[in-house]
């Protein structure tokens, strides 16, 4: 095999299929030996826990070709961990963490010609999810579960540079206390969509959701975590229990304290401060950091003093910093590269 013909700069970020992919299958209290397979469909009963009760959980991860030619994933034992950790609170059985990365290792090599060259902006995505596949008709868990791992090339998420994105306040709220806000299941994703549209169809790129009990305090969108740079320098993330923890913010905040010397909070952020913040970013798998320039709250306007044309200075480093390590120029923390072939 050689690598795709494919003009890579130009790919967008959509599904296209490739080779191989994984599947294993939980039955009679156990996982299957699981294996690659060229079949891109998924067979299962019109009855399957996920049609009738949404027992779904997924990951997202990336592999890169770095400068030497090595084909590498950026801490794939996070997504593992996380996975279980979702799986178990939807009552499934969690996908051993050991065989995730098995599996991650085996759709990456078998797919090794998808995966874009060093410089292109492009990457393979690969996307890890596990549903209810044994048919269930009264509302319980169901006994039996696949696991598949696809891979899928995408382009940059934003081509022509990332810039600064307008959010709306959404007068929808994302996930409730004590909830399922703190798990990746396809079931949160589906609650935030039709606040996405209504977003969109009156201007915005994206809302900002607060805190269910309160509506006090800056939660995340419906697909990414916050980040705020203070005035003098603070690298801030919101803390709550109904926030996704996310493998790339809790990256970048290691990556501003123990490797650009910054200071760091963890915390709750009421929406009332921000105002007071100098910069604003998105953070996830997708698109790295996605910088903020304005936050509309019914009449309110806050404009962020980094502007509406480019990414803040802060976390313009902060994301050269993490791709740079993720490409392989520059060394980051030990364990955090996964070097694949």
């Amino acid at each position: 095999m050689a690598e795709k013909n494919l003009d890579w700069g130009n790919i967008g970020f959509a599904y296209r299929v490739t080779d191989h992919r994984y599947v294993s299958n939980y039955k009679n209290g156990a996982w299957d030996e699981g294996g690659l397979t060229a079949d891109a469909t998924v067979c299962i009963s019109e009855c399957a826990g996920i049609l009738q009760y949404c027992q779904e959980v997924f990951e997202g991860l990336k592999a890169y070709r770095t400068e030497d030619g090595s084909i590498v994933t950026f801490r794939p034992d996070m997504n593992a961990k996380r996975m279980a950790d979702s799986a178990r609170y939807l009552e499934m059985p969690a996908f051993p963490e050991e065989r995730f990365l098995e599996a991650v290792d085996m759709v990456v090599k078998a797919n090794a010609d998808w995966v874009p060259p060093y410089g292109s902006g492009a990457s393979l995505y690969l996307r890890p999810y596990m549903f209810a596949s044994g048919p269930v008709i009264g509302v319980k868990p169901s006994d039996e579960y696949q696991f598949r791992l696809f891979a899928t090339p995408v382009g940059p998420y934003f081509k022509g540079g990332a810039k600064p994105t307008t959010l709306c306040v959404s007068k929808y709220d994302r996930a409730a206390p004590h909830g399922t806000g703190h798990i990746k299941a396809g079931l949160n994703y589906a609650m935030s969509l039709h606040a996405y549209v209504d977003a969109h169809e009156h201007g915005f790129d994206e809302n900002m959701y607060l805190d269910a009990a309160t509506r006090t305090y800056i939660e995340e969108t419906g697909g990414a975590n916050f980040l705020f740079v203070t005035k003098d320098g603070v690298l801030v993330s919101p803390k709550s229990d109904s926030i996704l923890p996310s493998i790339t913010r809790r990256s970048l905040l290691y990556i501003a304290e123990h490797m650009l010397g910054m200071k760091t909070e963890h915390r709750p952020v009421k929406f009332s401060e921000l105002k007071d913040f100098a910069e604003a970013g998105l953070c996830g798998t997708a698109a790295v950091i996605s910088p903020v320039g304005r936050v509309v709250n019914g009449d309110e306007v806050i404009d962020l003093p980094s502007g509406r044309e480019k990414m803040g200075p802060v976390l313009q480093k902060l994301y050269d910093t993490i791709t740079g390590i993720q490409a392989g120029h520059i060394e980051g923390p030990e364990g955090w590269i996964r070097k694949i072939c």
